[in-house]
């Protein structure tokens, strides 16, 4: 952990990462996606429920299918699939005392939307920590693990790769990160998609509690 003390970068993926997965957030967002494009594309939830599975594992986002194979409002289809009931989102003040701790810049880098991480981060205590969002718009709809937005991030936050640290739930993430020169760490979890990787040599560190996980190095 003592080499991580030296970073100054510190980039944070949003969803199941700076909240438990187990809260089930992002089965809401999974949900609205499914309602959207039945309603879209005029077929049944199971249908609907089939295609965004498979142009999530094609596109490596839904909405990335979706602008390329149905012409979508990519900002509508956004706003539509965040419209998500947080309230049972608690405030985190120990994940907060660590965050406030770090030294450096703290960005949140997410396939979903700005306002989407303004939100969660507002209802967990954190929105005032972060230096930076830099979303799914900011990377003009290319998602997560393509390397274009890892390059568009450097260059907008004025990165230094080997001083940074990319915090992430879905494994194959974290492998742009580290080709670039980035130390990463993946959140522990049991989704098969996000788990897939997980025992590449692209993940310096496995995390199962993030706020135990900062508090290591602010020790």
């Amino acid at each position: 952990m003592k080499n991580l003390k030296n970073l100054k970068y510190w980039l944070f993926d949003l969803d199941n990462t700076l909240y438990s997965g187990h809260t089930k957030v992002f089965d809401q967002v999974d949900k609205k996606m499914t309602e959207y494009i039945s309603k879209k594309l005029n077929l049944s939830p199971q249908e609907a429920k089939k295609i965004q599975k498979n142009y999530f594992q094609e596109y490596n986002t839904t909405l990335s299918g979706m602008i390329k194979n149905h012409k979508i409002d990519a900002h509508e289809f956004l706003e539509f699939v965040h419209d998500v009931d947080l309230n049972f989102l608690k405030e985190n003040k120990a994940l907060g005392e660590q965050l406030s701790k770090i030294n450096g810049k703290k960005i949140i880098f997410t396939n979903g939307s700005r306002a989407h991480a303004n939100n969660v981060t507002k209802r967990i205590g954190i929105k005032n920590l972060f230096d930076g969002i830099f979303d799914i718009v900011d990377s003009d709809f290319i998602p997560k693990p393509s390397k274009e937005p890892y390059k568009k991030i450097v260059e907008k936050f004025k990165i230094e790769p080997h001083y940074c640290i990319f915090i992430e739930d879905i494994a194959r993430n974290l492998k742009p990160a580290y080709e670039l020169g980035m130390k990463t760490a993946w959140i522990i979890n049991d989704e098969p998609w996000a788990a897939e990787y997980s025992e590449a040599n692209f993940i310096n560190y496995k995390v199962d509690n993030l706020t135990n996980f900062l508090k290591e190095i602010n020790k």
